[in-house]
């Protein structure tokens, strides 16, 4: 993988597209380079999160698959995806559906947390609590996950 601070604007924004799907996002954390190391990088990128309108939120969000469904892509998104969420058991499946369904209905966007680590079983009595927010509040704990997921991903790049 070629240094984020050798691309070219065009590309470096592709890289960091795969770790937050956000436009916004990307222009901004490309536009800050060069960066000294991968702390100031993912220090820039989580700062970067936290300052999308809610919009932007929204155009990352459409990007992340719902918890439980395997992201079918052979790109690298969708790998990343895959192994975000290797710990949903099949027999949780159908109850994150069930929850997603419920979700997405309440607050109309994908239910959006940081998998890496947890089981399904976790991320099911998340989804549960989450339900009970307030809008206002599961905005901040979404735009907090989000900024999880993507420092992990930017450390990958």
């Amino acid at each position: 993988m070629p240094n984020l601070n050798e691309l070219s604007a065009d590309d470096a924004e592709k890289e960091l597209l795969a770790c937050c799907a956000s436009r916004s996002f990307a222009r901004e954390v490309a536009a800050l380079r060069p960066y000294a190391d991968l702390a100031a990088l993912t220090a820039a990128a989580e700062t970067a999160v936290r300052g999308l309108a809610w919009a932007d939120v929204e155009e990352a969000l459409a990007a992340h698959p719902r918890i439980g469904e395997r992201a079918e892509g052979a790109d690298r998104e969708s790998a990343w995806s895959r192994q975000e969420q290797s710990g949903v058991e099949e027999h949780l499946r159908q109850e994150l559906a069930e929850g997603n369904r419920a979700y997405e209905e309440r607050f109309g966007h994908v239910y959006l947390i940081c998998a890496t680590g947890l089981s399904g079983g976790q991320m099911l009595a998340r989804l549960k609590e989450r339900l009970a927010n307030d809008p206002a509040i599961e905005r901040e704990v979404v735009r907090d996950e989000l900024a999880k997921i993507t420092k992990l991903r930017v450390a990958k790049i």
